[in-house]
């Protein structure tokens, strides 16, 4: 073509860049699974494209602060990237996006103002009491607690105002669940299952909060003040015959296990109800953006239940990562069976990644553990998955775990932060072999749990395990 007797330029070739926040790399991640491998890539990409100066929902589109992610597929991010000074960012966003009446909107900074659920939805604006602990818990930052600590006393007023005997009906719910009817508001758990629940856990936290910050009185107020919101909420979702919650869906089984609303004498049985339920639903995902995280935090509880999490995910036929895969995604979509009239590279249902670094690395912060002083190794050998390596940067150094299982032996060679005390969790079905490392002796091996353990400091280690 010829424009004014002038040749248009041709293009020759193009290169694209991709852009996203300068957060540090903290996290590898490999296994023999290609599969998992794949899956790894997919959601980290999908983290990559919308980590920016906000933790965005999609690269492409409204490019807004959806506050519910933030929380939700924390710890999933910051295995891969440093989020101390971000999640500190978006702190002081909801600090400013607060309302008068204490309302912390869904996005924050609230560049659009929505209405309904897309402004005021319970386990969007809960974020404002969650991200701030998460972030002392994490990086052991007091500071950021003090400061945010108004804007979640206030929040949870406002919750309270909406509530009616204790329960809150309003909001997204499970937002894109998997059920019959196209996505969107939650479809098989009730909206006020997941707005009561995360409730009571935004009041439980504040509980904690209260008594790191020297609040006894407060402490005390939270304490009394969630128990009368898990009385009412088991009194109106749990059916004590069956052992299960309201609809049985992954979501309403899975969250009040999480947050602390089971009581421990009927945890065994909601918990064997739930892998029931997944049984019966053919081993399918179906838990949205809200529910999916507290299903993978359910499943990550021991080998047993990470074998069910990795039926789940191990597989291409029915909706999830591998279909996503198989379709051609290169980033994770915004729903499972990767619609093309929806997101394309949108993070949320990323929560996998977690279980990657936490069941199949095996890294943990340790229950009572800031700023990772305490570490639980506790690697899980699933499925036919054979050998896994990887890495965490922690802020107290680099943690790096390296296992192999081959011909009836587990050997783990593992890297410690100096100065950090470690507990390394033997997997079950293997027994430990005293002779392979002095740090392996009776004085430093105990059973609790059923788990059998290793008490070691920092330092590196290499020991192996045999199958009993």
């Amino acid at each position: 073509m010829r424009k004014n007797d002038e040749a248009i330029p041709e293009i020759l070739n193009m290169e694209m860049l991709h852009t996203g926040n300068s957060a540090l790399r903290t996290g590898s991640f490999e296994c023999s699974s290609e599969l998992m491998n794949r899956t790894f890539k997919l959601i980290d990409w999908a983290i990559r494209s919308n980590m920016q100066s906000v933790v965005t929902d999609c690269p492409h589109r409204e490019k807004l602060g959806w506050a519910e992610v933030v929380h939700l597929m924390g710890n999933s991010i910051r295995y891969n990237y440093s989020l101390y000074h971000l999640y500190r960012k978006i702190i002081r966003d909801m600090i400013q996006a607060q309302r008068e009446n204490g309302l912390i909107p869904d996005i924050a900074p609230e560049y659009v103002v929505f209405s309904g659920g897309f402004v005021d939805s319970p386990e969007w604006g809960s974020a404002s009491v969650i991200v701030p602990w998460l972030v002392y818990k994490w990086y052991g930052d007091r500071n950021i607690l003090e400061e945010a600590y108004p804007m979640m006393s206030k929040y949870v007023g406002y919750l309270e105002s909406k509530s009616e005997n204790h329960i809150l009906s309003h909001g997204l719910g499970d937002w894109f669940d998997y059920g019959p009817e196209a996505p969107g508001v939650a479809q098989l758990t009730p909206v006020s299952l997941t707005a009561t629940a995360i409730y009571y856990y935004d009041v439980r936290l504040l509980s904690e909060i209260a008594t790191v910050l020297g609040k006894k009185h407060d402490a005390e107020l939270y304490t009394a003040w969630a128990n009368k919101i898990k009385n009412a909420f088991n009194d109106k979702f749990y059916d004590p015959v069956n052992k299960t919650y309201s609809t049985s869906s992954q979501t309403a089984i899975a969250m009040p296990l999480c947050v602390g609303l089971v009581d421990d004498a009927d945890k065994e049985a909601v918990y064997s109800s739930l892998c029931r339920s997944i049984e019966k639903g053919g081993y399918a995902l179906t838990a949205g953006d809200v529910g999916f995280h507290f299903l993978v935090s359910a499943l990550s509880q021991n080998q047993s239940s990470s074998e069910v999490l990795y039926k789940m995910v191990n597989r291409s036929d029915v909706p999830g990562y591998g279909y996503q895969l198989a379709k051609g995604a290169t980033a994770l979509t915004e729903s499972w069976p990767a619609l093309e009239v929806v997101s394309n590279n949108h993070m949320m249902l990323g929560h996998v990644m977690e279980w990657f670094y936490t069941c199949l690395l095996g890294i943990n912060d340790a229950s009572d553990a800031v700023a990772s002083d305490k570490i639980v190794l506790r690697p899980m050998p699933v499925g036919d998955i054979t050998w896994a390596k990887g890495s965490y940067l922690s802020p107290r150094g680099p943690i790096d775990v390296d296992w192999k299982k081959q011909e009836g032996k587990f050997t783990l060679k593992c890297s410690i932060p100096d100065g950090v005390e470690a507990r390394i969790v033997v997997p079950q079905g293997y027994t430990v072999i005293g002779k392979t490392h002095p740090a392996v002796s009776s004085e430093n091996i105990e059973s609790a749990d059923g788990n059998v353990s290793v008490k070691v400091m920092g330092g590196k280690y290499e020991m192996s395990f045999l199958r009993k």
